[in-house]
C-alpha cells in the first residue's frame, strides 16, 4: 500500500466527470487500498479517486456515528438519490464542510439530510446504503467529486466569494498542485 498525493483544486481531474469503472482487477484493488491508507493518513472521512489523480467513479469512506458504529467501505459506480434540501441558509455552526482538495478551509453548505446511495463493491456485489445527517453529507460530498464538483463550487454567498479569494491567495486553482498526507506541507 502507498499513500498517494492529494490533488488541490485546479487540477483538471478534479473538475472533470469521472469515468465508470469497468475493470475490477488487481490494479483497482491496489488503488482502493492506497485510497484507504491516504484517507486515514490525511485524515479524512472520505476520499474520491479523482482526488488522488484517478478519473474513475469510486470513493472510500470511514465514518463512526454518534453511537460508535463504524462504517467503512468503498462504493464503485455509485448512484445517489437525494432527499429534500431545505430552502434556507446553511447553519454556520452545524453545516460546516471541508475538503482534502481545498486543504485547511471549511465553509457552511446546505445539503440533503437523507440520501440513498447504491453501487457495487470490489467484488462487484451490490451495495445500497440509506444515510442521514453527516453520513449523508459524506456521500453527497464524495459523489460530487465524481461529477467534477468540489464543495466550494456549491457554496452560497458570501462563502462562494470568500472561498474564491482564499483559493487565489493560496495560489491554488491551477494544475500541478498537490500534497502528501503525513509527509509534507502543500506544494506544487
Amino acid at each position: 500500500m502507498t499513500i498517494r498525493r492529494i490533488c488541490i483544486t485546479g487540477e483538471p481531474v478534479l473538475h472533470t466527470r469521472a469515468k465508470e469503472v469497468t475493470n475490477f482487477d488487481d490494479e483497482l484493488r491496489e488503488l482502493v487500498q492506497d485510497m484507504f491508507e491516504t484517507m486515514d493518513e490525511a485524515p479524512g472521512v472520505g476520499l474520491a479517486a479523482p482526488q488522488v489523480g484517478v478519473g474513475l467513479r469510486l470513493f472510500t469512506y470511514d465514518y463512526a456515528d454518534d453511537e460508535g458504529n463504524e462504517r467503512r467501505g468503498v462504493i464503485i459506480n455509485p448512484v445517489l438519490e437525494l432527499g429534500e434540501i431545505m430552502d434556507e441558509p446553511a447553519d454556520e455552526d452545524t453545516e460546516i464542510e471541508g475538503c482534502l482538495s481545498v486543504p485547511g478551509e471549511r465553509f457552511p453548505l446546505k445539503r440533503a439530510e437523507q440520501v440513498t446511495i447504491s453501487g457495487v463493491d470490489l467484488d462487484q456485489k451490490p451495495v445500497k446504503i440509506e444515510a442521514e445527517g453527516w453520513f449523508a453529507r459524506i456521500f453527497q460530498h464524495e459523489f460530487d467529486h465524481l461529477d467534477g464538483l468540489l464543495y466550494v463550487d456549491r457554496l452560497a454567498e458570501p462563502w462562494a466569494e470568500i472561498s474564491k479569494d482564499i483559493i487565489e491567495d493560496n495560489g491554488w486553482g491551477k494544475p500541478g498542485l498537490s500534497w502528501l498526507p503525513g509527509y509534507d506541507k502543500l506544494e506544487g
